[in-house]
């Protein structure tokens, strides 16, 4: 299959993931400042916050009052992480949340141990509880993730039957509380993935279910997410995680470098040039992403904040 999409969706996820390994934390106004300028850049979904332990990620410790300083704006979803009941209950305590049901595994036994302190067995008794709490909140479609769909610092190469395994323990738990999967979310969370992997699994997904639509969330440790993307997007991809400037990285993932998701801007060019919509005003989203690396006081990865779009070279030829 090589059918490109009419359009993408994008996840933006640079403040969770980039505040979260923030060394010292962000100040909290500084976090508010560049959720707003997201916002107001197209983007139709911006996760804004981890509502986690904050003993072991003490870059979300003022989760809570970021949530309660961001400016909401129409046709705009504010959106959280959480691994756990606690954090859900949390998320739900603001108010001020587009509530998505998240239920979320690993192909790697041994990084689920690291990221969250749970073996399959553990990982899914807390899922069902979860699940449960989402029927009764009336959510009704989830999205069903996989972290390390690609590889593991842990565990090492993971084969395709090993995430089709992983997305079939989620689904079996969604089946049984009657509700639905919006997406499968496949996760690259150590950058262990490469074009033909992708092509790969995502396709062993799609066979053995055909109906459901496909995510990708691209880490960028070893330079690949955007080829990766590309790839994705040849087997009909066309909703991807995404992170402004290339921020962040998994604090758990093994890897002092560990870079964030896949840049959002890169992306959002990578698409534009191949006539793909996103929704998404380049220019504005470039402005954001300078704010970053403003609010970071360092350079960060992306490469379209620093080269420029081609539409004022476009524009000057055109004259």
């Amino acid at each position: 299959m090589s059918d490109l999409p009419a359009r993408i969706d994008i996840q933006e996820e640079g403040p969770r993931e980039g505040f979260q390994i923030a060394d010292p934390p962000i100040a909290t106004d500084r976090k508010i400042a560049l959720i707003d300028a997201l916002t107001g850049t197209g983007l139709k979904e911006i996760q804004v916050a981890s509502f986690v332990d904050p003993r072991r990620v003490p870059g979300w410790a003022d989760a809570e009052a970021v949530v309660a300083g961001i400016t909401p704006r129409p046709g705009v979803r504010h959106t959280a992480l959480w691994l756990n009941e606690r954090g859900l209950e949390r998320a739900i305590a603001t108010g001020r949340l587009h509530l998505k049901a998240l239920a979320s595994t690993s192909a790697s036994e041994p990084f689920l141990k690291r990221n969250q302190n749970q073996d399959f067995a553990a990982n899914a008794a807390m899922l069902a509880r979860n699940l449960a709490r989402y029927r009764e909140l009336g959510l009704t479609q989830v999205r069903l993730g996989v972290m390390a769909s690609f590889g593991c610092n842990f565990a090492g190469e993971i084969t395709p039957a090993q995430v089709v395994e992983a997305v079939a323990r989620v689904q079996r738990l969604i089946d049984e509380v009657g509700l639905e999967t919006a997406y499968i979310c496949l996760a690259d969370t150590m950058a262990w993935g490469n074009p033909e992997s992708i092509r790969r699994v995502v396709g062993a997904v799609r066979e053995r279910w055909p109906s459901h639509r496909i995510a990708l969330h691209l880490h960028d440790t070893r330079g690949l997410a955007v080829a990766n993307a590309y790839a994705g997007l040849q087997m009909g991809v066309d909703s991807f995680d995404a992170s402004v400037a290339g921020l962040g990285g998994c604090p758990f993932a093994g890897h002092k470098g560990a870079a964030g998701n896949i840049c959002t801007e890169d992306l959002v060019f990578l698409c534009h040039e191949l006539g793909i919509e996103t929704g998404v005003d380049l220019e504005a989203l470039l402005e954001a992403a300078r704010l970053a690396e403003e609010i970071f006081d360092k350079p960060l990865p992306g490469s379209v904040m620093h080269g420029g779009s081609l539409a004022a070279i476009r524009k000057r030829l055109a004259a």
